[in-house]
C-alpha cells in the first residue's frame, strides 16, 4: 500500500507501490517471479486455482454462457402457445384480480412471430430465430424456467448466484473455485459485457461473495476501439524502464509481494491482488494474441458477421468466447444487452415494455447470429461436446399485452443448453396454456447451477465453502441434475 516502506536497519529502501510505479508496472519481472515461484511448488494446489479434483468422470471441461439481460420473451421465442393465439384479443384477467410487474393484464396477445417445427426433433420456434432454428437437435430448452424476483437486479443475482441478494458467488467463481483453470496465462472465468455497457446489477453479477477475492470474473472488453483488458500495460512514458532495468528487479520485486503478504496472512484481497498482478504480467503475452482477430479465416469471420454495425459486436464477444475456451479458460460468460443506457433506437436490452416488435426484432437478430455461429464454430472444431453452452434471461414476459409490449413474468420463461453431455432436440418441462405459469416440472436456476457442476464432474451437493457457520453451496438447499436432457452413459 501506499506509504508502507520496506527498512533495513533504520535505512530506508523505498515504498512498494513506489517500486511498483517507478518500474512501469513491473508486470514482467512479477510474471518471471511468480513462475519461478510455482516452480518450487511453493504455490500449492489452492494457489493454482485448483481444488483437489472433480468428484465423477466431467462431460464437459469448459462453460460459455449467453445471458440475455432485461428478459427475453418465452412465447414469442422459444415456447409455442398456440392457445394464445386463439385467445389473442380477448381478456388476460377475467376477474381483474392480477396485477404484473408494472401493470394491469391487458387482452391476451399472441406471438408477434409465427412458430415452425425444425430439425429431427421438430422442436418449435419462432421465425425471430431462422438460424438458431437450423440448431434445434442440438439444444435442449427448458420450457418451465422460473424465478423468486421481478426485478432485474435481485433476478439476475439468482440467475447468477442462486441468491436474490447481492454478496454471494457467481456460478463463474464456483467453477473456478471447483477445477481452477486450464490455462496458465488467462483467467479461468472470463466475462464479456454488452459493448453498450455493463448489465442490471453490474460487476456483482459476476462476483466472488464469500469465496476468496481471486475467483471473481475478470472482464475483458470487446470494443475493438478499447484495450481488451484495462491498465494491462503500462503507459508508453515508462517504456525505457525495459530490459536490464526490469530484469534487475525481478527478484526484488518478489521479496516485496511476499514480505507485503506475510505481514498480511488472511487477506484474500490482498492475495488476490498479487496474484492478479502475476497473471496480468502473463496476460500481457497472452491477452493481445487472443484478442487478435486477424489470425481467422474470411468464413469465420463472415460467419459471425464481425463487420456488421449491430450484429458484430456481438459477433465478436461469441467469437472472442469461442477463443478462450481453445485456450484453456473455463468459463466465459457473455452479456447480450446492457442496464439502459438511455439509447432512443431501441432498449438496451430485452426489457420490451413499449414496442416488442421493435426491440426483440433487434435483439433477436443479434442473439440468432451469433449464437447460431458459437454452435456451429465449437461443433466444427470438435468443442461442442467437451463445451456446455448456456443461454438464459433473468426471467420471461406477460401472455398478456402491454400496450405493444409486455411486462415482466417471473412465473415462467425459457432457458436452453446445448453440448457438453446435453440431449440435443429435447424439451424439459412446460408452462401453462398461455405461458403464464411453469406447471410440468418446474425448474430453477438451481437445477441449471447443479446440471452445470455434475457435467464438469461436480457433485453440487459437495462443491462447498465454510462461511459465517455454515457450509455453503451454489444451489444453497435445492438443485437436482436434470438428468432427462442429459446424454445417457
Amino acid at each position: 500500500m501506499k506509504g508502507q516502506s520496506i527498512y533495513a536497519g533504520k535505512k530506508r529502501l523505498v515504498s512498494r507501490s513506489d517500486f511498483l510505479w517507478e518500474l512501469g508496472g513491473g508486470l514482467g519481472g512479477v510474471a518471471l517471479a511468480s513462475m519461478l515461484h510455482e516452480a518450487q511448488g511453493a504455490q500449492g494446489a489452492s494457489a493454482s486455482g485448483r481444488a483437489p479434483g472433480t468428484h465423477h468422470p466431467a462431460k464437459a471441461r469448459a462453460v460459455i454462457q449467453i445471458f440475455c439481460p432485461g428478459g427475453l420473451s418465452h412465447v414469442d421465442t422459444w415456447d409455442y402457445k398456440p392457445e394464445l393465439t386463439k385467445r389473442q384479443g380477448k381478456p388476460f384477467d377475467e376477474e381483474g384480480k392480477l396485477q404484473f410487474f408494472a401493470s394491469k393484464p391487458g387482452n391476451c396477445q399472441g406471438s408477434f412471430w409465427p412458430f415452425h417445427q425444425h430439425g429431427q426433433s421438430g422442436r418449435w420456434i419462432s421465425d425471430l430465430f431462422p438460424k438458431l432454428a437450423g440448431c434445434v437437435d442440438d439444444i435442449a430448452f427448458l420450457n418451465s424456467m422460473q424465478t423468486k424476483s421481478a426485478l432485474h437486479g435481485p433476478a439476475m443475482f439468482m440467475a447468477n448466484s442462486g441468491f436474490i441478494l447481492p454478496g454471494f458467488p457467481s456460478m463463474g467463481a464456483w467453477v473456478t473455485y471447483g477445477l481452477g483453470s486450464e490455462s496458465q496465462n488467462l483467467p479461468g472465468f472470463v466475462v464479456l459485457p454488452d459493448v453498450r455497457g455493463l448489465p442490471p446489477g453490474g460487476v456483482v453479477n459476476w462476483g466472488a461473495g464469500f469465496l476468496p477475492a481471486r475467483y471473481q470474473g475478470t472482464s475483458f472488453e470487446t470494443d475493438i476501439e478499447k484495450p481488451a483488458v484495462a491498465d494491462l500495460f503500462p503507459p508508453k512514458a515508462y517504456g525505457h524502464l525495459r530490459g536490464e532495468t526490469e530484469a534487475a528487479s525481478r527478484e526484488f520485486l518478489q521479496t516485496l509481494n511476499r514480505t507485503h503478504a506475510a505481514e498480511r496472512t488472511g487477506n484474500t484481497e490482498l492475495e488476490a491482488r498479487i496474484a492478479a498482478c502475476e497473471l496480468a504480467a502473463r496476460m500481457q503475452l497472452s491477452v493481445p494474441e487472443v484478442t487478435d482477430m486477424r489470425g481467422e479465416t474470411e468464413a469465420t469471420k463472415k460467419l459471425y458477421q464481425l463487420d456488421h454495425e449491430d450484429i458484430g459486436p456481438f459477433g465478436r464477444q461469441c467469437l472472442q468466447a469461442r477463443r478462450l475456451v481453445e485456450r484453456g479458460v473455463r468459463f466465459v460468460q457473455i452479456y447480450c444487452g446492457a442496464e439502459n443506457t438511455g439509447a432512443k433506437k431501441v432498449r438496451p436490452n430485452w426489457d420490451s415494455h413499449e414496442d416488442l416488435v421493435r426491440d426483440h426484432g433487434y435483439w433477436g437478430a443479434i442473439l440468432d447470429n451469433g449464437a447460431a455461429a458459437l454452435l456451429a464454430d465449437l461443433k466444427s472444431r470438435g468443442l461442442l461436446e467437451n463445451t456446455l453452452v448456456i443461454c438464459t434471461s433473468e426471467f420471461g414476459r406477460q401472455p398478456a399485452a402491454q400496450g405493444k409490449g409486455r411486462d415482466h413474468n417471473p412465473g415462467a420463461f425459457t432457458a436452453w443448453m446445448a453440448g457438453g453431455g446435453i440431449q440435443g432436440g429435447k424439451a424439459y418441462g412446460a408452462t401453462d396454456d398461455l405461458g403464464f405459469r411453469s406447471v410440468e416440472k418446474p425448474t430453477w436456476c438451481y437445477d441449471i447451477h447443479a446440471t452445470a457442476l455434475h457435467l464438469l464432474g461436480l457433485n453440487h451437493e459437495k462443491l462447498s465453502f465454510y462461511n459465517n457457520g455454515i457450509d455453503r453451496r451454489l444451489t444453497d438447499v435445492h438443485g437436482h441434475v436434470l438428468k432427462d436432457i442429459l446424454v445417457s452413459a
